[in-house]
This record gives structure tokens, C-alpha cells and sequence, in this order.
């Protein structure tokens, strides 16, 4: 196992701002004592292949210099062999747009993770695991469906370059466009399927998405649980007025939303579906979702 950490930067991070902070940040953790090699990624999925190829050399710390789409590929590069060897370490230089998971330890981003690496501050942290008709995905987030994946295609195609503004003019032009769907599903030891239509279904490691909106409140990555929560057929007025308490997790509240914790979903879908994964927008045919406890280590 080779000591030193490997930081995988994304240069399209932030629109660009991460390769510019980035450079500053490192040297801090070299000073401090860390032995840190540096490689960039040149495009979509090129992190998820230079993580396996590092793992398969003996790197088992991993730096993600970018925002949570970063982090994202070098775990599904690292978990996608499905058997490791060795555990692995993360750490974060949150730079990019998104960078959710980090809230739910610190609201500091960059300088909080900086002084974990430093001190070696971690915690061990669960994963989530889809399988679908063609493989296997892995997230340290959430995954969600319906409005909120909607919501996601939507920033990701037009608004991303506003950032958080850009999620919420998605958000309020997905209210005018509102769709309520059912998507077939049963958790745990539930025998029949829950059919009923729904705003969105939500399947969470931690709480926030968007990178302020706290979409499940409950939620806990050291608790080898996955928190669901759905949110019923509600409509736009309604959605309207409580579109703020999705940004300090009240919505719950709500009579048509409710929430649980679970340790395996099945999903029984007629076709793909769009599913928001850590910021990101893939279509699938969802089979099933588990949870790996405890399954990395983090610098939080």
C-alpha cells in the first residue's frame, strides 16, 4: 500500500475555478506534511478509470479535487471492481459546483477538509449500491427520482453555469412543468409494492442535494441505513409554499411526505427512468439498492 495520497483534480470543476484555487490548496497539504501526487482528468468518466488504475498500483488514499461529480467517479472507478483488496481513504478539496455531502459534517468546504487531512481526521462512512439492468453504480449522496432528478437534468442541461441560482430556477421551472409518477418499489421485508403516484422518491445516504437543500433531514452516512423519503402527489400551489422548507428539511412534515429507513430497496420499473446520482443524470432500469456500512474511511 503505497502512503501517499493520489488527488485526482477536475479541471471543468466549478467552471473552471477549481484548476485555479486548486494549485494553492495542495501546496498548503504538501507544507503540512502530506505526500500528495497530482493527476488531472480530461473528461466525463476519465476520473472513474484513473482511480481504478491508482487502486490497482497500490494507492488506497484519493484526493477528489472537484465538486461531488468528482468524488462520484473515483468511487465507482474504485468499488466498481467489487472486491478491493484494501480499504480506502477519501478526502475532499470541495472547489466545484456541487459539494452536498460535506454539509453534513462542516459548513467551512475547503478549509474544514484541508485541517482534516492535516490532522488526520476520518470517519467511517457507508455507500449506497444500485444495481440496474446493465451493471452496478455506486453513491455516497443520494439517488432520487421524479421531481428532484427532474429538477437535476434540468440545471445540469441549461442553469449549471449559475450555480446554486441555476438549481433553483430549475427547481421553479419544474413546478410550472409538474409531473406526479409512480415508480413501482417495496423496501425491506414490505410484501406488496407501493404503486402510488408521488412527487419524487428520494434514497439518501446524507442530507443535503443541490448544496443547500436539506431533502432528508434524518439521514445519517455512518449509520448503515438509507433514508427514504417520498413526497406524494402534491400539487404546484402547494409545492410553491413549501418549496422553502425543502432548504431546512420541514418539508417531512408535510401530510403527503413521509420517510423511513431502510436497508435494501427492489424496484419493479416498466423502463428506464432519469435517476439523479450525487449531482449526476443517468437513465436506468433500477433493480436494486443496498447499503454498504461503513464501507470507506473519510476526511470530514
Amino acid at each position: 500500500m503505497r502512503e501517499r495520497f493520489l488527488a485526482i483534480v477536475n479541471p471543468a470543476a466549478g467552471r473552471g475555478r477549481t484548476v485555479k484555487l486548486a494549485g494553492a490548496q495542495l501546496a498548503r497539504l504538501r507544507e503540512g506534511g502530506l505526500r500528495v501526487d497530482v493527476i488531472a482528468s480530461s473528461g466525463p468518466g476519465h476520473a472513474a478509470q484513473l482511480a481504478l488504475e491508482a487502486y490497482e498500483q497500490g494507492y488506497r488514499r484519493f484526493l477528489a479535487v472537484g465538486g461531488d461529480g468528482t468524488a462520484h467517479e473515483i468511487l465507482n472507478g474504485i468499488f466498481g471492481r467489487e472486491t478491493l483488496a484494501e480499504r480506502i481513504e477519501l478526502g475532499f478539496l470541495p472547489l466545484g459546483t456541487g459539494n452536498s455531502f460535506l454539509r453534513d459534517f462542516t459548513k467551512d468546504g475547503a478549509k474544514s477538509s484541508v485541517e482534516a487531512l492535516l490532522t488526520g481526521r476520518k470517519r467511517r462512512v457507508d455507500l449506497l449500491r444500485l444495481r440496474h439492468a446493465t451493471g452496478t453504480i455506486y453513491s455516497f449522496n443520494l439517488l432520487s427520482v421524479g421531481f428532484t432528478a427532474d429538477v437535476g437534468a434540468l440545471t445540469n442541461r441549461i442553469f449549471k453555469p449559475f450555480g446554486h441560482l441555476g438549481y433553483l430556477l430549475g427547481v421553479f421551472v419544474r413546478v410550472v412543468q409538474l409531473k406526479r409518477r409512480a415508480f413501482r418499489m417495496r423496501s425491506d421485508a414490505d410484501e406488496s409494492w407501493d404503486e402510488r403516484r408521488c412527487l419524487f422518491l428520494t434514497f439518501n445516504n446524507s442530507k443535503y442535494t443541490g448544496g443547500t437543500m436539506m431533502i432528508a433531514p434524518h439521514a445519517d452516512p455512518t449509520d448503515g441505513l438509507i433514508e427514504y423519503v417520498r413526497w406524494g402527489p402534491i400539487g404546484r400551489l402547494g409545492l410553491l409554499k413549501m418549496l422553502p422548507r425543502l432548504y431546512d428539511g420541514t418539508h417531512i412534515e408535510h401530510p403527503l411526505a413521509e420517510r423511513r429507513a431502510v436497508k435494501h430497496v427492489e424496484f419493479a420499473l416498466d423502463a428506464p427512468v432519469d435517476v439523479m446520482i450525487d449531482g449526476e443524470l443517468v437513465t436506468l432500469d433500477c433493480k436494486t439498492l443496498d447499503i454498504l456500512p461503513g464501507a470507506m474511511d473519510v476526511y470530514v
